[in-house]
């Protein structure tokens, strides 16, 4: 089905991956709420389906997603979309988004301070806004090398700490690791996408930081995101946890290194497109991982 395919199901796990880590944190704090979580996971499997649409309109109005392209076709470049009927998609789309975000907001702070209700709100309307313009419009701010800080910023902190506040209506600043970490593996999801693309988008004008930096430092650049993101987590297994050797979680990263070296010895961007549901299972897997293990599940 066209609709399901512009949905791109395979990667509403890695959008997931900051719900399940901020929930854990809440959770290892004594605060969990089956609602909070459900609606948490709902909204945002809508904004990445809004995302997707909002993607495959974007490239495929402006000529990146052809024939030159590697990887899944897209609805509007095979025609199985006009571009009318995926912008009335989007539009639908963004509305039942928004309106599980206030149902999400409305069960989290329902009584609390009226200042919580509006920064969510706030967030979850630019959350919207950052999904739709990555690639729609006339400026938009994935062609010009922007998408890494925008995927770290909301799959990451916000995904994170953001879900974790709405349980604990608090921060603090060991969670910010974890926080890191899972921002990190998805922007490093973006940039396997980029070098996988670096030539078509070259060619069409979209001005991703691979083209910017180049192919071969693109793939130093996504050995630093990984390398990092290790170091995040396991920085925090050292200060969280008195035992170490149970931080079962870290486990995830044997996947995420053998992914790591395919990438360094890969000498043509075409043959990556494999590895990008390599890692955006493997941070899924270190997510569920996280959680079960800062909650003694194992």
């Amino acid at each position: 089905m066209a609709w399901v395919q512009a949905a791109r199901l395979r990667t509403l796990p890695l959008s997931l991956s900051g719900i399940i880590v901020g929930s854990a944190l809440a959770r290892k704090q004594g605060f969990f709420d089956i609602s909070i979580f459900v609606l948490a996971i709902l909204t945002t499997i809508g904004f990445q389906i809004t995302s997707n649409f909002a993607n495959d309109y974007g490239d495929g109005t402006k000529g990146v997603d052809n024939e030159d392209r590697v990887g899944p076709a897209r609805v509007l470049q095979s025609g199985l979309l006009t571009p009318s009927k995926l912008r009335q998609g989007i539009i639908i789309s963004v509305i039942i988004s928004m309106l599980l975000a206030i149902g999400l907001i409305y069960i989290s702070f329902k009584g609390e301070s009226f200042a919580y209700i509006l920064v969510f709100f706030v967030l979850g309307t630019f959350s919207i806004w950052a999904a739709i313009k990555y690639t729609m419009g006339s400026n938009p701010y994935g062609y010009k090398g922007l998408g890494d800080i925008f995927v770290f910023l909301f799959f990451g902190l916000l995904g994170v700490l953001g879900s974790m506040f709405l349980y604990t209506k608090s921060l603090d600043l060991v969670s910010v690791l974890p926080a890191v970490s899972i921002g990190l593996l998805c922007v490093g999801v973006l940039n396997l996408n980029n070098l996988r693309d670096v030539f078509s988008d070259k060619k069409y004008g979209k001005n991703t930081l691979v083209v910017k930096m180049g192919f071969e430092n693109g793939k130093y650049y996504h050995s630093s995101l990984l390398l990092i993101s290790f170091l995040c987590l396991l920085s925090y297994a050292w200060l969280d946890v008195s035992d170490i050797l149970r931080s079962f979680y870290l486990l995830a990263f044997v996947p995420i290194f053998i992914h790591l070296k395919k990438v360094r010895d890969t000498k043509e961007p075409f043959k990556l497109d494999g590895e990008l549901k390599k890692l955006a299972l493997s941070t899924f897997l270190l997510s569920v991982l996280f959680y079960l293990t800062v909650n003694n599940f194992l």
